[in-house]
């Protein structure tokens, strides 16, 4: 089969695209044939093998999955022992293991039925980014009707998501992004948008806020600044960021709130988003209900997928950036 493969840690253009042995399941698992893989910034960590605090997980000289991709959509082509809820010929979303390929090994329970209604590219659009953002908004960080919610990072893959669902859940939402993404974020439902270049968000936010929530994905500002624009018990939940330390990289800001969390009266708990199949079908709910849709801005062809990545790197995208496997 053909896969995008990378020998050792570092940028996009060391990802080539080879002829590698096809995988087969073992018990519990399925192989997809991918029809679409979705881009995130997971991706790039495993790429890139930053922080380095990741590498006893996944290789410490080299990823010891050679083809990056965790969002996967495809079809269903062989099953392991001991499956029982996916058969041949089932299209699915989820999560696998190196989706930048033709085929892909995944737990059947990572796995759900894709809704007839989405493209494979819509689909592979939905699982990590849009599971961090309903895990996010909703089960961590508690968003109520109501509430006043902000988004710093709104126009991007968790972000996009992250709009949607706290309107779903009847909030007052703020978005931040760059000028010319502030259009996606006011389609997307936001009530209020911030050119993220604006100076001091304390004051460039004051329609919008206090906030009971403030989801801070893209940028570096301090636990201090962010924890500024929060109500006396708000949240303020961190699940990105520009660092560029090579120990801890983006989860320095995130850890550092966890730790003086118990110490004052704002909420800062540290968060990583489950790959299970329930919580995707639940975003799914959403879906089907019209309340949350996929966005897709760039699709990029399998031999392509290194310029996919940097194209995420680089901050252009609006949205989720897919690879297609044809």
């Amino acid at each position: 089969m053909r896969a995008i493969v990378q020998e050792k840690y570092g940028s996009a253009d060391q990802l080539h695209l080879r002829d590698v042995r096809e995988p087969m399941p073992g018990a519990g698992k399925v192989r997809v044939r991918v029809r679409a893989a979705g881009v995130d910034q997971g991706t790039v960590h495993l790429m890139t093998g930053l922080p380095l605090l990741m590498r006893p997980a996944v290789g410490f000289r080299g990823p010891r999955q050679p083809t990056p991709g965790l969002a996967v959509a495809g079809v269903v082509d062989a099953v392991g022992e001991g499956v029982t809820t996916l058969s041949l010929g089932d299209e699915v979303v989820g999560t696998g293991r190196g989706t930048c390929a033709e085929f892909t090994i995944s737990r059947a329970d990572r796995l759900v039925e894709k809704p007839a209604t989405l493209s494979f590219e819509e689909a592979a659009a939905l699982p990590v980014s849009g599971v961090t953002a309903l895990e996010g908004v909703k089960d961590v960080g508690r968003a109520a009707a109501g509430q006043r919610v902000l988004v710093i990072g709104a126009s991007g893959g968790v972000g996009c998501y992250a709009v949607q669902i706290a309107k779903a859940l009847e909030t007052e939402v703020t978005g931040v992004a760059s000028a010319g993404k502030l259009d996606l974020v006011r389609d997307l439902g936001a009530d209020h948008v911030v050119d993220y270049a604006a100076g001091e968000l304390a004051e460039t936010t004051k329609d919008g806020g206090p906030f009971d929530l403030v989801l801070s994905i893209g940028g570096n500002r301090s636990v201090r600044s962010l924890r500024r624009l929060l109500t006396p018990r708000g949240t303020l939940l961190i699940v990105g960021g520009d660092s560029t330390g090579r120990v801890l990289s983006g989860l320095q800001r995130p850890m550092g709130a966890a730790l003086i969390s118990p110490l004052v009266r704002h909420r800062m708990p540290f968060f990583i988003a489950s790959d299970k199949g329930a919580a995707l079908q639940s975003l799914l709910g959403l879906v089907h209900r019209g309340l949350v849709r996929p966005v897709v801005d760039e699709v990029f062809e399998l031999a392509d997928a290194g310029k996919a990545i940097r194209y995420l790197q680089e901050g252009r995208a609006r949205g989720k950036v897919i690879v297609r496997v044809d």
